[in-house]
């Protein structure tokens, strides 16, 4: 294939994981990644933790070093919007009129914030958060200090914006649908836990509640207008999920449904387009459905397995899902099957009041999902205890003193 053009649309972490992968399986070829915005291939985690936080420099958010994409051959297109996809030609049009041939092409296009279509949502002093460059202006905005914050969305987004909000000494609500926040995610018992957090830092929880529409004074926001009454606030920041971006696959006459349909090695339904990252819905074996994820971890393991599948070398997406959240002083790991959690029973390991803990959900006496609070050096024994598709004694499960290695048969 030393002769063959492998092309990837997307400027994520699946996108670089990908090119790099190409290249340490031996592909000798062109590599392009075409890139909508002008920065290299980044890291989202960070835009939310330690890099909107100021904690952590721009080093920390880079995929790979400015000098990797020369050393490894790598093509970077940037600030190119890809528009169109043919796949009886094997080309890729752009806006701006050029046009990529392909031999292979990966889509790594990512997803985009779900706005709000509400009166006064286009106010001033509206943000998102998905991009470098709007994790840029939000730390400049919150990190004065002094604002009033209003947080749409309670899920694990909005509660590390609330946090680094409330860090920069701002004055924080945060309203959210369910009768907890990450109700949707861990349930109400644990979402429990992560509020009290946030309400002994300050913040203000309007919840069972949605936006309406916003208030406008002056030229800018100036409070949320929900089912209970209004909620004052001079910048408010919107995390109300993604959408993937599936545009181009639906121009390339792809199968698309939340997101493009692949099978578990990342092929799409046109024998020489993959799909990673958090625009891909594949099959996954456990589940017996397809199912996406939005997760760091998972761009880097679908990239790895789309690089492979695109080289004809056998690989199939089958890691444990995988994703991490910092707020405050509390670090959590979480490893599971999200869509079995609502019917599952959840035991708990350690101290929950002191947020040192490790929680298990259980679907019968099968741990599909675990979770460390606080707890570290546990992830691949709790990564391990649901691979294993065996049975666990709830008790010994709960059990500190019994080591949790033992319990994976």
């Amino acid at each position: 294939m030393s002769a063959e053009t492998l092309l990837i649309v997307g400027g994520g972490l699946a996108a670089a994981t990908a090119a790099e992968q190409l290249r340490a399986n031996g592909f000798a070829g062109t590599i392009r990644i075409i890139a909508a915005e002008r920065h290299r291939p980044y890291i989202r985690p960070p835009l939310s933790k330690g890099y909107l936080l100021g904690t952590e420099g721009r080093n920390a958010v880079d995929a790979q070093p400015a000098e990797w994409y020369e050393q490894n051959g790598i093509e970077l297109i940037l600030g190119a919007i890809a528009t169109s996809v043919d796949p009886a030609c094997h080309h890729v049009g752009l806006a701006d009129g050029r046009a990529f041939d392909y031999d292979r092409l990966l889509l790594a296009t990512g997803a985009s914030p779900r706005h709000l279509e509400l009166p006064g949502a286009q106010s001033v002093g509206v943000h998102y958060l998905r991009t470098l460059d709007q994790s840029d202006d939000l730390r400049a905005a919150l990190s004065e200090g002094g604002r009033t914050v209003a947080v749409v969305g309670a899920g694990w987004i909005g509660l590390e914006l609330a946090a680094a909000a409330q860090v920069y000494g701002n004055e924080v609500t945060v309203i959210g649908r369910g009768e907890e926040p990450l109700q949707a995610a861990i349930g109400v018992e644990l979402g429990r836990v992560f509020r009290r957090m946030h309400e002994e830092h300050g913040v203000r929880f309007r919840m069972q509640a949605s936006p309406q529409s916003f208030i406008e004074r002056d030229g800018a926001v100036a409070a949320v207008v929900t089912e209970s009454g209004e909620v004052a606030a001079d910048l408010v920041i919107v995390g109300a999920g993604v959408v993937p971006a599936t545009a181009l696959a639906a121009s390339a006459g792809l199968i698309v449904l939340d997101g493009i349909v692949v099978d578990e090695s990342l092929r799409s339904s046109d024998t020489d387009i993959f799909a990673a990252g958090d625009v891909a819905n594949p099959w996954n074996a456990v589940l017996a459905r397809h199912a996406r994820s939005e997760h760091w971890a998972n761009a880097i393991a679908s990239g790895t397995v789309a690089a492979k599948t695109m080289l004809d070398i056998p690989a199939v997406l089958d890691d444990v899902p995988y994703f991490y959240t910092d707020q405050y002083d509390l670090g959590m790991e979480f490893s599971g099957y999200s869509s079995l959690l609502q019917t599952a029973r959840v035991v708990y390991r350690g101290d929950v009041g002191a947020r040192e803990f490790m929680a298990f959900w259980l679907a019968g006496d099968r741990v599909v999902a675990g979770m460390n609070v606080n707890v570290w050096d546990v992830h691949e024994q709790i990564v391990a205890l649901v691979r294993s598709l065996e049975s666990v004694d709830r008790e010994k499960l709960a059990d500190p003193s019994v080591p949790l290695a033992s319990l994976a048969g």
